[in-house]
């Protein structure tokens, strides 16, 4: 699959933004160096640019045209990385939109400390509901490819609430489905104690999900893993529940 051109020319303005981007002679140096790594001829290796150049975005765009879709992915995904755009909201969602809309084609993995076989048993389970396995894979891919960001964490809150939705028939947020869980649980034969302690998760799931992902940019990496790890599970349940 390749990159569109369309995406490129997009990133490149977004990288390339004359205030909060990278100047003209880094774009030179850094495509430089990636020419060189690469083995690939680019068009503007050095700065200052050519006079009949529009600008420094232009260069960027058309050196990194020159590159083959595998590499451009890989230099696009480091340069969102890069330590000038730490807190450049724009190039995190750069970072997420060629993830999400690429990265399943040029190779990634799982957290070794994460259980994969749990996540791929989830997404298998998932199957017969569409809509929450379509947010849960995307949560994945983010998992992946090491984007522990609140977007993750609402990937996977919505990917559970549209579960829940499915399941129970409804149209409720998480936070007031305590009620109808508790009664579907009961429907089901499951102990009092276990449906005790998953209404209980759930609650918290919600509060966790409101107290630092709805306001809160700085999520801890184990943390992430586990709620992962723990919505899957609850999802699981659900769907053999069910």
């Amino acid at each position: 699959m390749n990159i569109l051109s369309t995406f490129i020319k997009q990133a490149s303005t977004i990288l390339g933004d004359t205030n909060t981007g990278l100047s003209g002679s880094k774009i030179a140096e850094i495509m430089s160096s990636y020419a060189y790594d690469l083995n690939v001829e680019i068009p503007y290796r050095s700065y200052p640019f050519p006079k009949d150049l529009p600008n420094k975005r232009t260069a960027l765009y058309k050196n990194l045209l020159t590159f083959s879709s595998t590499q451009q992915y890989k230099i696009l995904k480091e340069l969102c990385e890069l330590s000038i755009f730490k807190d450049n909201k724009d190039v995190k969602d750069l970072k997420i939109k060629l993830i999400s809309r690429y990265g399943e084609n040029f190779g990634y993995s799982i957290p070794e400390e994460v259980d994969k076989s749990l996540l791929d048993a989830t997404n298998t389970w998932l199957t017969d509901y569409p809509d929450s396995k379509k947010i849960f894979e995307q949560a994945m891919v983010k998992l992946e490819n090491r984007i522990f960001e609140r977007n993750l964490l609402d990937d996977l809150r919505l990917s559970l609430e549209l579960l829940i939705k499915a399941v129970l028939g409804n149209n409720k947020s998480i936070e007031n489905q305590l009620a109808d869980l508790g009664r579907f649980f009961r429907k089901k034969s499951i102990s009092k104690e276990l449906n005790n302690m998953i209404v209980k998760l759930i609650n918290y799931f919600a509060k966790y999900q409101n107290t630092y992902v709805k306001h809160n940019d700085n999520v801890n990496d184990k943390e992430i893993e586990f709620i992962f790890e723990l919505t899957s599970s609850l999802m699981k349940l659900l769907i053999r529940l069910a």
